[in-house]
């Protein structure tokens, strides 16, 4: 296999970038800086016209979307369990994989970029407030399920879920969210965190899990 994974610090790409550490397969990291706007270069809109992140090379293959990226990857590295293995284990990992991926990521976005849906000021402000007790109550499902992890959200392994949490509650620090509210899911990232994998990964982002600042 020959792998390049282009990422941005602390965006969804996180997820199989911590993944791919965990497998513990050789793969070509590649930073992109949003804030400099090198998605919308050339050289990376031949490779996603769409401008984001994450993307995957696979020899000559190029895939985009996350949720065809793990598949992708669980499919070339099944020993590394990037999603659960089992029929009814993996359904249920698919059902929660798109959740995140089609709810709660979209709802994020509402809060931290109403550009996306609006050119109004006053709308933006009124998109903004909206999205963040939603995401709460996303947070809040992620927190129900945590609860019942044993001692991953889907059992023995860490797998792409457990990645994809640990993104989602540290967004929710930047919609002023304090992460120790959601104690069980706050509990559930720190021992993600804490596995060499990912901590390489976490380096290479340079990324603070709480992100948090009280109001005034």
């Amino acid at each position: 296999m020959s792998l390049k994974l282009y990422f941005a610090p602390g965006a969804c790409s996180f997820v199989p970038h911590a993944m791919l550490e965990i497998a513990g397969v050789a793969f070509e990291p590649v930073m992109v800086k949003l804030h400099k706007g090198e998605q919308r270069t050339a050289d990376y809109l031949a490779l996603n016209p769409r401008g984001q992140v994450p993307v995957l090379v696979d020899g000559d293959e190029v895939i985009t979307q996350i949720v065809a990226i793990l598949l992708h990857l669980d499919a070339q590295l099944p020993q590394a369990q990037i999603l659960p293995a089992g029929s009814v284990s993996r359904t249920r990992a698919l059902s929660l994989l798109a959740w995140m991926n089609n709810t709660v990521h979209p709802t994020f976005t509402h809060f931290f970029m109403p550009e996306k849906f609006s050119d109004d000021e006053a709308a933006k402000k009124a998109i903004r407030a909206f999205a963040v007790p939603r995401y709460r109550e996303c947070l809040q499902e992620i927190e129900t399920m945590a609860a019942q992890a044993s001692p991953w959200l889907f059992g023995e392994r860490p797998s792409a879920l457990d990645a994809y949490a640990l993104t989602l509650l540290r967004w929710g620090g930047y919609a002023g969210i304090d992460p120790t509210t959601l104690p069980v899911t706050w509990d559930l990232v720190q021992r993600f965190a804490a596995l060499p994998g990912v901590a390489k990964a976490i380096e290479r982002e340079r990324l603070v899990l709480n992100v948090y600042q009280p109001a005034g």
